[in-house]
């Protein structure tokens, strides 16, 4: 099981949650988009818990502290973003059978909820940073760790029972480890500046690039303490739960004096246990959806404009608007639609809106033909819209569309990340160039989604 468990290494600094750092957000824009693109991945890996280690929650110097609380909860409110806050449940089942496997095997470790101090229950920022990005929700349960002072080869080994106890109860877990890498970057650094910052970052960027978790626990103790490292023991645990781990780095950054990486570990993971369809052989399709993919490849290949037949099944209506929506990875690689249907057949507004979100997205170059074989394929078909409220509003059951005379955005249903009616408004107005508090008309409208 321990090959199939889905990781992220993920960065923590509260500024870049736009409710801390407003503007300054923008600075880590780079982290913010590979987070999106690890929350997209998470989602379809669906885990029964998140188990995360933070360098920022309690922690004993000579023993692991684990969790065992059966809810969990905490905010930003120290950094002015209260609003900001996670609440879910936690694995307290979980979080025992680590424990008994941590004694069995004689690394110490203590149970949170058996010490007052340690605050059993409370998330710090190390946790609620991420997860504000990963799972806002609190969708699934939540196991905290505190990393220890103890090598770090014993940091692997806890990884390994970790993925022993998830085994032995049936669990199928992910894995965040938090933690930013060098805080001596520049001179203005929150821990001062060091010439050795920059080689640390590049020493964990390329051992992590390489997939060499066990190059991280040799790591000079000496470069790790002049560099000012904050992630280090997360990111070897991580190596020991989801051994063999093969990791993919989605950004790295160094703005204010600190460094920031985010990478995910064993993608495949999700794509091989998930059911997502990234066409590769084996994988059923929907009958429009093969429509769709068989309109890009022939473009893409050829640049020929296929020429479709009606779609056979008669659940598909004759005409309507239809979004083709494009990823790769985990990530959006392309999604152009129509609202209302403009061509002859539904079959036509599919291939040509497919044509379209593969070549003429504005947000991304032309697809090209190695990215075909990887190319994950949503066809949405609109029913007529239908005027509304802002009551009426229900963001996974209902896409929603905003107008202001000539200008007019809209927001497919069930997005990750969207659970709220203000997102949703908020996020079309943006696509329609509509500020906000401007008078505004809401249409909603339901989709059938087809992968």
């Amino acid at each position: 099981m321990a090959s199939g468990i889905f990781g992220i290494i993920a960065p923590h600094p509260p500024i870049m949650v736009p409710a801390v750092g407003g503007a300054d957000a923008d600075v880590t824009r780079a982290s913010a988009d590979s987070m999106e693109v690890a929350a997209r991945l998470l989602a379809s890996y669906d885990p029964d818990t998140v188990v995360v280690m933070s360098p920022h929650s309690p922690a004993v110097a000579g023993s692991f502290a684990i969790d065992t609380a059966a809810r969990t909860s905490g905010s930003l409110g120290q950094f002015g973003a209260a609003q900001t806050a996670i609440t879910c449940q936690g694995d307290p089942a979980l979080a025992a059978a680590l424990l008994e496997r941590l004694e069995r095997r004689g690394i110490s470790a203590v149970d949170r909820a058996s010490n007052a101090a340690l605050r059993s229950g409370e998330l710090d920022h190390g946790v609620v940073v991420p997860m504000s990005f990963l799972d806002p929700a609190g969708r699934w349960p939540l196991l905290v760790l505190s990393l220890s002072y103890l090598p770090l080869g014993t940091h692997v080994a806890l990884g390994e029972e970790l993925a022993s106890a998830a085994d032995d109860l049936g669990r199928r877990i992910a894995f965040v480890a938090s933690g930013d890498c060098s805080h001596r970057l520049t001179h203005d650094a929150p821990a001062g500046y060091s010439l050795r910052g920059a080689e640390l970052d590049a020493t964990l960027v390329e051992l992590i690039g390489a997939s060499d978790f066990d190059g991280l626990t040799h790591i000079d103790p000496g470069l790790a303490e002049a560099g000012g490292e904050c992630g280090l023991r997360s990111f070897v645990t991580l190596g020991g739960v989801a051994r063999p781990a093969h990791a993919r780095v989605l950004s790295y950054e160094g703005p204010w004096g600190v460094g920031y990486l985010t990478a995910i570990v064993n993608e495949e993971a999700v794509t091989a246990e998930s059911g997502a369809k990234h066409g590769a052989a084996g994988f059923d399709e929907s009958e429009i959806v093969v429509l769709a993919r068989a309109a890009i490849e022939a473009f893409v290949r050829t640049r020929e404009v296929l020429e479709p037949d009606p779609l056979v099944d008669p659940v598909f209506p004759p005409r309507a608007g239809a979004f083709v929506s494009l990823h790769r990875g985990g990530a959006l690689r392309g999604c152009i639609g129509t609202i209302a249907p403009t061509r002859d057949t539904l079959a036509e507004e599919v291939v040509n809106n497919a044509v379209e979100a593969a070549t003429r997205d504005p947000r991304f170059p032309p697809l090209t033909i190695p990215e075909l074989d990887a190319l994950d394929i949503k066809v949405d078909v609109l029913h007529e819209p239908e005027k509304c409220e802002f009551e009426d509003l229900h963001p996974r059951d209902y896409g929603v569309i905003v107008t202001d005379g000539f200008r007019r955005g809209l927001l497919l249903p069930d997005l990750e990340g969207v659970d709220t009616p203000d997102q949703q408004v908020d996020i079309a107005c943006h696509k329609a160039g509509i500020s906000p508090h401007e008078r505004i008309s809401l249409e909603r409208f339901k989709v059938d989604r087809y992968a």
